[in-house]
């Protein structure tokens, strides 16, 4: 039996901390947070799967269930799933559009669209998901294949209060060669976004 105050949000890893701060400034109702790999960023043929099966485990046991995901590479496998269940999910390609605001996100992508886009998460693990989980350090001319078409790096930081994280962003730009930009996002437009999908799935 389903509890009537129990909301499921399904969430991608990498966006964890910043969904439970959200949660917990806006008042959601009882809510509980399962969270994938944030490495699946790197193969995402494994997310949709997962969330299925996320689904189907948890149809019984909560009222509501949202997905914290933007589309992340799927090439829209995981809106056709998520129809077919009636759940919503947040708006975008990708989660750098909910966290600086949709409109602020295509406004910057359109000015530059070689960017490539850092979030706090990207920054602290930098080295694990890109050099590594890449394989550009283990082979380094891989760095021109995969960022030769890049012109910059876009830093949408999250949290103004970690001020190291701008030097390590700083470090993330020189290893690729490209000059660094940063824009502070706050959380105002995740918030944003999670109470919209919120309203959506009432």
């Amino acid at each position: 039996m389903a509890d009537s105050r129990k909301t499921l949000i399904i969430a991608c890893g990498a966006i964890a901390h910043e969904l439970v701060a959200v949660t917990r400034a806006n008042g959601f109702d009882q809510f509980e947070i399962q969270c994938l790999p944030a490495e699946w960023h790197n193969t995402p043929q494994k997310i949709v799967p997962a969330i299925q099966r996320k689904i189907d485990e948890a149809l019984d046991r909560y009222s509501r269930i949202l997905v914290a995901y933007g589309d992340c590479g799927t090439g829209g496998q995981l809106d056709r799933l998520l129809e077919r269940y009636n759940i919503a999910r947040l708006p975008g390609d990708h989660c750098y559009s909910f966290l600086a605001g949709s409109e602020v996100f295509d406004a910057m992508a359109e000015e530059e669209l070689g960017t490539f886009y850092l979030t706090d998460y990207l920054v602290d693990n930098f080295d694990r998901l890109i050099l590594e989980g890449l394989g550009i350090k283990r082979h380094p001319e891989l760095l021109t294949q995969y960022f030769e078409h890049y012109t910059r790096v876009l830093y949408l930081a999250q949290d103004a209060m970690h001020k190291d994280r701008e030097a390590r962003a700083t470090e993330a730009a020189c290893s690729l060669g490209l000059p660094l930009v940063i824009h502070h996002t706050g959380l105002q437009p995740f918030a944003h976004a999670m109470r919209t999908i919120r309203l959506t799935a009432v």
